[in-house]
């Protein structure tokens, strides 16, 4: 609102409170079916590790007479987190992009403005590179979900579905620390503080303390006598 909108009237503060509210209760919302189906499942493997040689599974478990309600329900988690996002942050990042990137400044273009357009340009592409990015994470997780819940016959016969599944579930997972980097990336004060911090953290570790450094740069020797004084003057 702030790029495309600069002149319109910011949020009221009980707006604000009702979107933050919901953004935290529709996802409870919509999770109970999967907790509530949510199990653990015991079966004997060799390999288990355990006294009792079992393996225990966690995942959904849906009833068999349940098949049309589970997939009705995996379809609507489907529009609901990637296909809706992706066409919100789409229309969202195009309508900023052409902002930040074909409106030029008016007046004489010094070199202040042309960084200030450099600057512009590097968000637009931070948020290409967002966009890309869940894209890609979330992509292969939901079309795997998709051959195993519609074609469940083409996975099944995979020798390594389950070591594929918890592959794809890891890319997606990373999508949230890929973000984190895309936004450090801009050209903020992140980068800056990170790396102070860095420096007093290692300043305070290996850095000469004042008394050795007195020590080392004395040339005149000193007793044992001299350096209990130089301490006990310090505190």
């Amino acid at each position: 609102m702030a790029i495309v909108h600069p002149l319109r009237p910011r949020m009221k503060f009980q707006t604000a409170y009702c979107l933050i509210l919901g953004v935290w209760v529709v996802p409870v919302l919509v999770s109970v079916p999967s907790a509530y189906f949510s199990s653990e499942i015991s079966y004997p493997h060799a390999g288990a590790g355990r006294p009792d040689g079992h393996k225990v599974f966690c995942a959904q478990i849906w009833p068999v007479d349940r098949q049309l309600y589970y997939r009705s329900y995996f379809l609507f988690i489907f529009v609901v987190e990637f296909v809706v996002p992706v066409a919100v942050m789409a229309l969202c990042y195009v309508r900023i992009s052409r902002e930040l990137w074909f409106k030029s400044v008016p007046g004489f273009q010094t070199e202040q403005i042309k960084k200030r357009l450099r600057c512009r340009r590097k968000t637009v592409m931070v948020l290409m590179g967002i966009l890309a990015a869940y894209i890609l994470c979330w992509a292969p997780y939901y079309a795997y979900t998709i051959l195993r819940d519609f074609h469940p016959t083409l996975i099944s016969r995979q020798r390594h579905s389950l070591v594929a599944f918890y592959v794809v579930e890891c890319v997606a997972m990373s999508n949230s620390m890929i973000n984190t980097f895309c936004f450090v990336s801009v050209k903020n004060n992140t980068v800056k503080y990170l790396k102070k911090i860095v420096l007093l953290r290692w300043r305070s570790t290996y850095a000469p303390s004042k008394e050795d450094t007195d020590l080392r740069t004395c040339s005149v020797p000193v007793t044992e006598e001299e350096v209990v004084h130089r301490a006990e003057g310090g505190s």
